[in-house]
């Protein structure tokens, strides 16, 4: 009652081990509302009459932590970043694993030369169309990999098709 009574009507979110899963999907929902409140437990939880007064239980994942803060800060990083100019650049909120539905591509800085791993050379010719058939090619390739199960939710297009056949052709196990 008194979040309510001193900041108005919210959204009340109590993180347990026990509600859905968090995901990018409920992330863009959550940070659609205009007010959140978070509650969560120590050791055992909350007392389940509080389970009365909330709108949703969410879960962070399949493990158990101390307390929920740290599950609290999970969910305030991925929702606080979907808020407009939070991110400098919109395009690398859009351009995220889970918003594509493919995990990202590896990512490179300076120097072109560490330790005797390169960058690959593609990503340093300025042929832009080039560059981002190589971040596809790569993304396929690390979803396949890391995260097949990513790759049955995502609507392939004619190139993804073709790439992900030359990677099953090439990685196949």
């Amino acid at each position: 009652r008194y979040v309510e009574e001193t900041s108005g009507k919210s959204y009340k979110i109590l993180l347990t081990p026990r509600g859905t899963t968090f995901n990018q999907k409920k992330a863009e929902m959550l940070a659609k509302r205009d007010n959140l409140t978070f509650i969560c437990g120590r050791y055992e939880g909350v007392d389940e009459r509080v389970v009365n007064f909330i709108d949703e239980e969410i879960s962070i994942g399949d493990y158990v932590l101390m307390g929920g803060e740290s599950a609290v800060l999970v969910v305030l990083e991925a929702i606080i970043r979907l808020i407009p100019s939070v991110v400098g650049k919109s395009e690398s909120v859009e351009q995220e694993t889970f918003v594509t539905g493919l995990l990202e591509y590896p990512q490179y800085t300076r120097p072109e030369d560490f330790m005797g791993y390169k960058v690959p050379s593609v990503l340093l010719s300025g042929n832009h169309k080039e560059i981002n058939k190589w971040r596809l090619y790569q993304s396929l390739l690390k979803t396949y990999k890391n995260r097949p199960d990513l790759l049955e939710k995502v609507e392939l297009s004619e190139e993804m098709k073709k790439f992900l056949e030359e990677i099953k052709e090439k990685y196949a196990q």
